[in-house]
């Protein structure tokens, strides 16, 4: 290893320790790099201060290595911010956007809130223009399926079910699929921003939205874009699944049930593909929903 490295002091460093650090982080050596890339974890996030101008860098080694720093303390301060949310809010009621967002970002730190938010509003806005209010909820219910999976093309990933991004907002709108929850998810607020009266259902090993008034009951699987299902299909899958129909597995999930199974799904994805890393932080969340 590279003597000038090991001696290098990071707690406070000075100008001329940065620009040791920033000049090594180039290095080809990849045993002297890690060992660089510690040095400057160990800063704390004031390492961003100097370190995110070489984000831009016209070395493309630095700039991939710099970014990587930065976004790791992103990351990592989402990850606190995640946390501190799960623990404030279990077994309470909370705002399960504002959940799902601050859980992308733990993964995506970059993820630009508004915009998202805002394109939820503007599917709502056009459905808004679409929808007559003195409709059958089941017309109702077709034209936000024509938007959403004619028209948008939100479907359900079955190439790829445990892929991680099925599991976060963002990517699940950027790439318009997912999975059952997430899907579903896209639906339910969607249709908060219409007020209608839409709620998850957390059946065993799937997810699906229910509209439900005085006079009808309609079940909607987002998954398998928006197919109309009845309580007899939900209570036929219950009795396949060996559980009691009388349950409260068709009950509305409410928000912490579905923030849990949310995690859960991720958990289960990174310990697939053996992202240890991953597979703890997620483990962190479940922990701190469920105690």
């Amino acid at each position: 290893m590279n003597a000038g490295v090991a001696n290098l002091t990071t707690a406070n460093p000075s100008a001329s320790q940065r620009t040791a650090l920033l000049t090594l982080l180039a290095d080809d050596d990849a045993t002297i790099y890690h060992t660089v890339r510690e040095k400057i974890l160990s800063c704390g996030p004031s390492a961003c201060e100097w370190l995110r101008p070489h984000t831009l860098s016209p070395d493309p080694i630095v700039r991939r290595r710099a970014q990587e720093i930065v976004q790791h303390f992103a990351r990592q301060t989402a990850d606190d911010r995640f946390l501190a949310f799960c623990v404030a809010h279990r077994g309470a009621e909370f705002d399960l956007e504002q959940a799902v967002w601050l859980l992308a970002q733990t993964q995506y730190p970059d993820t630009n809130l508004e915009a998202y938010q805002a394109l939820l509003d503007s599917h709502a806005g056009e459905l808004r223009e679409r929808l007559d209010p003195a409709a059958k909820p089941k017309q109702i219910l077709t034209t936000i399926n024509q938007l959403i999976f004619d028209e948008l093309g939100f479907c359900g990933d079955e190439t790829n079910y445990y892929d991680p991004d099925n599991s976060y907002l963002n990517r699940v709108m950027d790439r318009r699929t997912g999975n059952p929850i997430s899907l579903c998810l896209v639906y339910l607020l969607v249709a908060r921003r219409l007020h209608l009266p839409v709620a998850g259902i957390g059946l065993p090993g799937h997810f699906l939205c229910r509209f439900q008034n005085s006079a009808d009951e309609i079940y909607i699987d987002a998954f398998f874009r928006g197919r109309f299902l009845t309580k007899n299909d939900c209570i036929h899958h219950l009795v396949r699944s060996n559980l009691n129909p009388a349950g409260d597995c068709l009950s509305p999930a409410p928000p912490h049930r579905i923030l849990t199974r949310i995690c859960a799904n991720l958990h289960q994805s990174y310990v697939r593909l053996k992202l240890a890393e991953e597979t703890a932080r997620l483990q962190r969340y479940v922990i701190a929903l469920s105690q």
